[in-house]
């Protein structure tokens, strides 16, 4: 046996920013070698940021990101870091580009190289490329056909990104049939709800197919609509986990690692897929015995409701940051939704950046004021009233309007107040419509869908009741002050367009609503599959011409974070005009 001490950086890049996220790793690279590092390695495209969607077709960026990478391997020789070996996933091309049908302008890679002394010593690129849900990576990249291993203190270690653990064959059974010692994964996997568990269950069978202890590191922080988790994990040979990282936090994960010195002639050839052994020699004799300073640790998971929570915190706080702002005005009308963007915002960037501008009509009840100015008081967020009655009166009074166009009025007079603050004193507007809401159609364009950013229009409005709860819970827990309102979660939601309004009078029962939703929309069921789960027929109909009708307006909607497997945007595409109804 051989020991090796393994460096897993679990961090956060900015898509684009090359200098910044360079800087980020030849800091982390500098700890992991404080902490004795033998091998120290960077989440999938942590050089650029993910996803470069189109900028992989940009022949500039390519050739940014390619001169940045050997600038990186430079500055960390100069600086007295070369003899740590680094694994960075980066950005690069094919050499071979010439322009050919169904290939990607400029021939693009997904890839990742092995710093050493101040040169790139390999290079490989992704070899099984994702082209489902949010990811289009044929549009974007070349696969790569070999099967990169690198002996480090005599220890072959097997390299793969992402994908290539997540399907079948290719770099798996490859890194078996090379013998090598460990599996390293890079990865910049999106959160989804519950994928921890799934993801978990995936690294111990690859890991039982590979026959070796495998590694798989993950990124961490938001992109647009995008939020990454982390949640590093190594386990051995066996599936045993020996090693995770707490998600959501940017993190060194070091661990000591017994595994099998490599055998004395390097492994050469052809294997699994068609996959080409490309074999490289950087330090060829194990390490003397020394004592184990990392066992490794495994944190603790977060329950359901906190996990989703801290990915709608993480995702609000990557947008607003990475874009250049500080802070956020919501429009708070003292119901259930608004309050809980408030929470997460305050979460997110502080109190102190979070401003509140409640906007009462003639139809706002006197509780909804009290509970918005309740909200402030509790979370200590900046709280202004602006009355909307005068602006109403004088458009009634020039247009006459009535019935829908009367109280969509009203929304859309506070979307255009909400953009004046946001234009006068530079805060980004974050839109409070929830994926209920949005699936139906229940919004104002122009109105309640204004924003920069939809922290919850991938949360159900029965998941918004329970996150609304559990962060109170957690508040109470702390022995700190419950952020919202107890009337705001118990009351009856209600736009408060007119009279005595209440949700239910557009919409079917939350609960019974968002089970047919979640078919319809998550799980791409037709209705006659919906109502043999055992939903009313007509109800179904009726759910379904909603959906059917709002694309339009789902298309207008801001970016929000996605908690979901399907959330409104590149996961789920549908024709704005569409003919083809499940219903009659």
């Amino acid at each position: 046996m051989a020991q090796l001490r393994l460096a897993l950086n679990q961090v956060d890049s900015c898509v684009g920013d090359l200098a910044g996220n360079a800087e980020s790793i030849v800091r982390w690279v500098r700890h992991s070698a404080e902490q004795g590092a033998h091998l120290a390695a960077f989440p999938e495209m942590a050089l650029t940021g993910y996803p470069v969607e189109d900028l992989a077709l940009r022949s500039s960026f390519v050739e940014a990101c390619r001169e940045t990478l050997r600038a990186l391997a430079a500055r960390l020789a100069a600086e007295g870091l070369g003899e740590l070996p680094v694994v960075v996933g980066h950005l690069d091309r094919s050499e071979e580009t010439q322009p050919r049908l169904g290939r990607p302008a400029g021939a693009p890679r997904n890839a990742a190289a092995v710093l050493h002394r101040g040169e790139v010593a390999l290079s490989f690129a992704k070899h099984h490329l994702p082209n489902y849900g949010v990811f289009d990576e044929f549009r974007y990249f070349v696969p790569g056909d070999t099967m990169p291993v690198v002996r480090v203190h005599g220890v072959d270690v097997a390299l793969a990104i992402c994908e290539d653990l997540w399907q079948e064959g290719g770099r798996v059974p490859a890194a078996r049939s090379a013998g090598a010692g460990l599996l390293l994964s890079i990865n910049a996997s999106p959160y989804e709800r519950e994928k921890d568990d799934t993801r978990l269950e995936l690294v111990r069978k690859r890991a039982q197919e590979a026959g070796c202890t495998t590694a798989y590191l993950a990124m961490t922080g938001g992109q647009d609509e995008l939020v990454f988790d982390g949640d590093t994990i190594v386990v051995d040979r066996d599936g045993q986990v020996i090693a995770r990282a707490p998600q959501f936090e940017e993190r060194c994960v070091v661990i000591d690692l017994d595994l099998p010195a490599a055998a004395a002639e390097a492994p050469a050839g052809v294997v699994d897929d068609g996959l080409r052994i490309d074999h490289v020699v950087l330090s060829a004799d194990p390490l003397p015995p020394y004592g184990a300073k990392w066992p490794g640790t495994v944190a603790e998971r977060l329950g359901d409701a906190e996990e989703v929570y801290e990915a709608l915190v993480t995702g609000l706080r990557a947008y607003v940051t990475k874009n250049g702002f500080r802070s956020v005005v919501i429009g708070l009308s003292g119901g259930i939704d608004s309050a809980l963007v408030a929470a997460i915002a305050c979460d997110a960037l502080g109190a102190a950046n979070v401003h509140g501008v409640a906007m009462p009509s003639r139809y706002s009840s006197e509780h909804s004021i009290a509970d918005a100015e309740e909200l402030a008081r509790r979370t200590g967020l900046h709280l202004r009233t602006v009355p909307i009655a005068p602006m109403f009166d004088a458009y009634m009074g020039a247009l006459g309007l009535t019935g829908l166009a009367e109280e969509n009025l009203q929304s859309r007079l506070r979307g255009t107040m909400l953009m004046a603050v946001s234009n006068q004193e530079g805060h980004i507007v974050l839109a409070p419509g929830n994926k209920s809401e949005l699936a139906c159609g229940y919004s104002t364009l122009y109105g309640d869908s204004v924003g920069a950013y939809g922290p919850i229009k991938d949360v159900y409005k029965t998941s918004v009741f329970r996150l609304a709860k559990w962060r109170n819970r957690a508040a109470e827990e702390r022995g700190e002050t419950p952020p919202i309102p107890e009337s705001s979660i118990t009351k009856p939601p209600s736009a408060e367009l007119r009279p005595g309004q209440v949700d239910t009078d557009s919409l079917p029962d939350y609960d019974v609503l968002d089970r047919i939703l979640e078919l319809y929309v998550d799980r791409d069921r037709g209705r006659a599959e919906i109502v043999a789960a055992g939903f009313d027929a007509e109800l179904v109909t009726r759910v379904l011409r909603m959906v059917d009708a709002a694309e339009y307006k789902r298309r207008q909607y801001p970016p929000g974070t996605k908690i979901s497997a399907k959330g409104f945007g590149k996961d789920r595409r549908l024709p704005i005009t569409n003919k083809w109804r499940e219903t009659l």
